[in-house]
């Protein structure tokens, strides 16, 4: 299978001699193409530093990242921006909508930061709005829709420059249990269908068992790592409160 992400060796420190903290601790893992893979662990386990370094919001102290062959971790000035725009989305559990901006001009600036014509912004937005079932929120501002509305918007400025890489940092987390059911199923519609590859944080059991592979992170390390398979969803899930059970008290908050 083809590899999108290759993470190598990485660790990455925070402090000084005097006050290190280790908060990854020689971490590797590949995510093939069309993966739909979730991170797993307690709060202060690693994994919103994982996501940090993958999307190079934060840079590891050692190791390497590479995307499609690409070894993030070189990159600097412009030819970081433009990885940034143009090889991933980013998808954040505070949504980072523009209040400004209708859902529509929100999804837009995702392409015309890229140049892209009027007349192809127009046709991509209305192909996304079809696929995640926001056509009747386009002309609306973020404070007249749902947390849930908010969400899918967030999630098609996301997809809407077809990115190498979705990451998504616990995408559900400021929302209800039907909110949440609505937009795991819209991803999981992203990845089987649009062949999207996704990186999703999450703490929560329920939201981790939508995806087709989970990877627990516990002290900075790999604890264990899970595979869906030909597994029910119901299936998965069970199976991933098993080794939440396994991780005892670290991930009572997960349940």
């Amino acid at each position: 299978m083809e590899k999108t992400l290759q993470i190598k060796n990485i660790e990455k420190y925070y402090g000084n001699r005097s006050s290190l903290t280790k908060a990854i601790d020689n971490i590797s893992f590949d995510v093939e193409r069309k993966e739909f893979v979730a991170i797993m662990g307690a709060s202060g386990s690693g994994k919103t530093t994982l996501l940090n370094c993958i999307s190079t919001i934060d840079k590891v102290t050692a190791g390497h990242i590479f995307l499609d062959g690409v070894d993030i971790t070189k990159l600097k000035g412009n030819e970081l921006n433009k990885f940034r725009r143009e090889e991933l989305g980013f998808i954040f559990q505070d949504f980072n909508l523009l209040d400004t901006l209708t859902a529509y001009e929100n999804i837009a600036l995702a392409l015309s930061i890229q140049n892209k014509k009027a007349a192809e912004i127009d046709q991509k937005i209305k192909k996304v709005a079809q696929e995640l079932n926001i056509k009747d929120v386009l002309h609306k501002y973020p404070y007249q829709m749902s947390g849930g509305q908010k969400q899918r918007v967030a999630s098609a400025r996301a997809i809407i420059t077809d990115p190498k890489l979705i990451l998504a940092d616990e995408p559900t987390g400021a929302l209800d249990s039907k909110s949440s059911k609505m937009l795991l199923e819209r991803f999981q519609y992203l990845n089987q269908e649009l062949q999207a590859t996704i990186l999703m944080v999450t703490h929560d059991a329920f939201t981790a068992s939508y995806a087709t592979r989970v990877i627990f992170i516990k002290d900075g390390k790999i604890f264990h790592e899970l595979c869906r398979g030909e597994d029910t969803r119901k299936e998965f899930f069970d199976k991933i409160i098993d080794v939440v059970t396994l991780l005892g008290g670290d991930l009572n908050d997960a349940l």
